[in-house]
């Protein structure tokens, strides 16, 4: 068993729209971090993960997420599951739940046009 309590995550601003706070689990095959998004990330364009699963619980708030061009409107206890290669972006007034697997990486997240 892992325990990180929440005074042991690790805050990022991925963008001025976008803070995450990461759960240092040392874990290769999985992470998980808690995104607060207000406005759209990225600011332009569009994101992908070349290894990972991204799995998203949406905690509270409401928005939307553009997956290969279908958008998808989110609210309260919605899950959606982006698969490695889907270019994707978001927008709204967000916090979610996102476990990765294999564990995030920077090197394998790619911004896109």
């Amino acid at each position: 068993m892992k325990h990180i309590p929440s005074i042991q995550s690790i805050k990022y601003s991925n963008s001025k729209s976008c803070i995450a706070h990461e759960y240092p689990l040392g874990d290769r095959d999985i992470n998980a971090v808690i995104v607060e998004l207000k406005g759209r990330y990225p600011e332009t364009g569009r994101t992908a993960n070349t290894l990972c699963k991204e799995l998203i619980y949406v905690i509270n708030g409401t928005g939307s997420v553009v997956v290969e061009g279908k958008k998808v409107f989110l609210q309260f206890g919605d899950v959606v599951l982006i698969e490695p290669g889907e270019k994707f972006y978001w927008e709204g007034n967000l916090t979610m739940f996102m476990p990765c697997t294999p564990a995030w990486t920077p090197e394998q997240h790619k911004f896109v046009p």
